[in-house]
């Protein structure tokens, strides 16, 4: 179980609380009054907590998850361990959503930093640090030496900020970890919650996301970029990699090392990205993809499905580069 440095969680709640909270209805004759301490990621999950299961593309993450029980699906039991408990439910992020909720009753909605002060006021704080005008700054914030933030900047409560960093103006920051060298250009909201929510006919239903931004070192966020936090994992951008202006970056994904991405390209949820990673402006990566690494992708392209290592890619939907040329002489030729 990991400490939520941004989220206060409530618990550990029993099996027999969570039962009801999810609405599961099935037979459970195991220990209902087992305690579960968190709700977490297959990955991340220890022997006292709960995690979930829907989709089989994670099936070698959930074959050697530690959780000690698991929501899910009829379909999907067979990938678990055997001493997982099983909680079988017909809307699995419907379920999870309300479990996450349990946990953490005030993350569905990004409430208003009760705690920012001026940055005037706490100048003796971080005094290797230069700050512009009118800057907000929230409890037990951590600026490194020679860091710059601009004005109209707001940097909310326990945000990581470390050394020789740029902070443009206008630009918010919560629930992150900012590395060393890093540049964050005016403009950019890091930290935001994700676009997480269940559908539903007469009301959709928010889903709570209590992971964090983590961006490392030699990072360069363009202007107007949007990076929104994890769910349960975290959202990262891995070492020395560019981000052009206007770049929509969302909950859960992960992009490695020296990539460059051009402006106005859009990553769906969780999808990952591997290392030397070149994508062209206005690109569309959709959720739960994995992109290899040295991969290039053409601007305007769709990606929709993975990418192995060393591939090039463009068109809607994105196809090899060489299959791309030769239909778009044909089309030509017509």
């Amino acid at each position: 179980m990991k400490t939520n440095q941004f989220f206060e969680r409530k618990g550990p709640f029993s099996l027999k609380d969570i039962i009801k909270a999810i609405g599961y209805n099935g037979d459970f004759s195991q220990n209902d009054n087992f305690k579960i301490k968190s709700l977490e990621s297959l990955e991340s999950a220890g022997d006292h907590d709960l995690t979930f299961l829907n989709s089989s593309k994670y099936q070698e993450l959930s074959s050697k998850t530690k959780a000690a029980a698991c929501i899910t699906t009829s379909n999907l039991i067979k990938f678990l361990p055997e001493k997982c408990i099983k909680l079988d439910v017909k809307n699995v992020l419907f379920a999870v959503t309300h479990a996450a909720r349990l946990f953490y009753p005030k993350a569905d909605i990004d409430f208003p930093d009760e705690n920012l002060v001026p940055s005037e006021d706490l100048k003796n704080l971080y005094k290797d640090v230069k700050f512009g005008k009118n800057i907000l700054i929230g409890k037990n914030v951590k600026i490194g030496k020679n860091s710059s933030i601009s004005s109209n900047t707001i940097i909310e409560s326990n945000v990581n900020i470390g050394e020789n960093c740029v902070i443009g103006s206008f630009v918010s920051i919560r629930n992150s970890l900012i590395l060393n060298n890093v540049y964050i250009q005016d403009g950019s909201r890091i930290g935001n919650k994700g676009f997480g929510f269940i559908p539903n006919r007469n009301k959709n239903t928010r889903t709570p996301h209590v992971g964090k931004v983590i961006l490392e070192d030699g990072v360069e966020i363009g202007a107007n970029n949007t990076i929104d936090r994890g769910s349960l994992s975290n959202t990262i951008i891995g070492k020395n990699t560019f981000l052009d202006n206007h770049v929509h970056v969302a909950h859960n994904v992960q992009i490695g090392k020296n990539c460059m991405i051009a402006a106005q390209v859009g990553f769906a949820g969780s999808s990952i990205i591997g290392d030397n990673v070149l994508i062209g402006g206005q690109a569309g990566i959709s959720g739960h993809l994995k992109i290899g690494s040295n991969v290039k992708i053409g601007g305007g392209s769709g990606v929709i499905n993975d990418i192995p290592d060393n591939y090039q890619v463009m068109g809607y939907p994105a196809i090899p580069l060489k299959d791309f040329t030769k239909l778009r002489k044909k089309i030509n030729e017509k």
